[in-house]
């Protein structure tokens, strides 16, 4: 017997649901739900017995079968859709020897697995998808709530300009909801070629019938709810690799949010918080650390998706012969696992970004640090043109000398210098206050924002829990 794999290792996708969409038992019953369907195209055509879709269907109870018996035995032939059809075979000839010829008839392992595989990521994918969009939901009310909440925009880990969080929440929103569009329109097809790509065997069968062995996929795919295929893609990987693709792209987005978090959430920036609950985030030898363990967990994901993307890939540039010696191998635990990642580390961002803690004080009190610094760039766009060809050089010698005293004189210091430097009959104080207003350096912030929002609106949602102001 196999111990059961639980994800101890895995806590970012160590989850019930998780387990229920893409764990053995899952492959299982795809791979069934494939020779079922089959069985029902089959009797469809008039090619079986009538009656042999419901007997395969009864025999194809996915509860039924001994995972770990199929995975100890699948090392003879080197996939689990060999033992687990005589399995099925036995199932189905002690309910019916006459329905055993519609199993399996005229497949080969690899179009069932591979279906099976599509029809595993179909149904993981959507529901991945509705929760992306109760977060991106969040994200949009974030984006709204907090269009006008100034921070500091930071640039290689610098100050650099007056941001707003509205405008982070939307960026955030942007990188997400662009990923699941684009995972949202991937085509899942049905694989169907026979033992080497030729459908030699359907057309051996369907030679008698009104039906053609493409006539038989199409109705496969219609089953199952795959796309249909124009033509046997046993060698062509483009179905396995743009779907890791499009997995490990909405994981780069869930990263990109755990990663401003991370950094966010430090006591000594204290601008965002994670949701709070009972038994997270502690320490087992420090008792007053709250942990951001929802960002960790979701970065841990979005560190292992690029190399599980990457081994998808790989696979496909080496797919030898008309089935390979390897690579076809490989890509099965690197594709599940990108499907856990997500799916998991899903459930984690949109936890976080519904219940997400915002301190807008603590923003204001970091905006502060650079001060008017932080309007350098706009002071001289509009003050350089008022004091002559060397305008530039000038401020740039202001910012030059502020720059040498401590940060806390920083702010003081730069205001100073400037006025120093700039007539009060060319630049009055008023005008020199307004300059030195953050919120009168945003640019285009809010447009942005609400261009964002419009680009996806099958990702906006109507409410939203929205943040915890601290």
């Amino acid at each position: 017997m196999i111990d059961g794999d639980f994800g101890l290792l895995s806590p970012v996708s160590a989850s019930p649901a998780v387990a229920a969409l893409t764990g053995d038992r899952a492959v299982i019953a795809a791979i069934l739900d494939v020779e079922a369907a089959w069985a029902v195209v089959l009797e469809e055509a008039g090619l079986v017995p009538a009656g042999s879709g419901a007997v395969v269907a009864e025999a194809a109870e996915a509860g039924s079968y001994d995972v770990a018996s199929v995975a100890e035995r699948a090392q003879g032939g080197g996939n689990p859709v060999i033992p687990l059809l005589g399995d099925l075979r036995a199932r189905v000839k002690s309910l019916d020897p006459g329905a055993a010829s519609a199993v399996h008839t005229s497949l080969t392992s690899q179009d069932v697995l591979d279906s099976a595989l599509m029809l595993l990521a179909s149904r993981t994918v959507s529901v991945l998808l509705t929760e992306v969009k109760r977060t991106t939901t969040a994200l949009a009310t974030l984006a709204g709530a907090h269009a006008e909440t100034l921070c500091v925009g930071r640039s290689l880990t610098q100050h650099a300009l007056p941001y707003t969080f509205g405008l982070k929440a939307a960026q955030w929103f942007q990188g997400m909801a662009a990923a699941a569009a684009r995972l949202e329109g991937l085509e899942l097809p049905i694989q169907f070629g026979g033992a080497g790509g030729t459908l030699a065997s359907a057309t051996k069968l369907t030679a008698s019938s009104q039906s053609t062995p493409f006539d038989l996929a199409d109705s496969l795919a219609s089953q199952l709810g795959l796309a249909t295929a124009p033509a046997p893609w046993h060698t062509n990987r483009l179905a396995v690799t743009s779907l890791g693709d499009g997995l490990a792209a909405l994981i780069d987005s869930f990263g990109k949010i755990a990663a401003d978090l991370l950094f966010l959430s430090r006591p000594e920036v204290g601008e965002l918080g994670e949701p709070l609950a009972a038994g997270r985030g502690v320490s087992s030898a420090m008792p007053q650390k709250q942990n951001p363990v929802l960002s960790v967990l979701v970065r841990s994901a979005a560190l292992q998706a690029p190399g599980l993307a990457s081994q998808l890939h790989l696979a496909a540039a080496t797919f030898n012969d008309e089935r390979p010696d390897g690579a076809w191998h490989s890509e099965w635990p690197a594709l599940r696992q990108l499907l856990a990642l997500a799916l998991g580390s899903a459930g984690h961002v949109r936890e976080l970004v519904e219940g997400l803690r915002v301190f807008p004080e603590a923003m204001r009190r970091n905006l502060e640090i650079s001060g008017p610094l932080l309007l350098s760039e706009g002071v001289v766009a509009a003050v350089a043109p008022l004091l002559g060809t060397d305008g530039k050089q000038t401020l740039q010698a202001v910012v030059d000398e502020t720059l040498k005293a401590p940060a806390a004189e920083q702010s003081r210091i730069y205001t100073k210098l400037l006025r120093e430097t700039v007539p009060a009959d060319k630049l009055s104080d008023a005008e020199l206050e307004a300059l030195m207003d953050p919120a009168s350096y945003l640019g285009e912030a809010a447009e942005i924002s609400r261009r964002i929002l419009a680009a996806y609106p099958d990702f906006t949602g109507s409410s939203s829990k929205g943040a915890t102001r601290g």
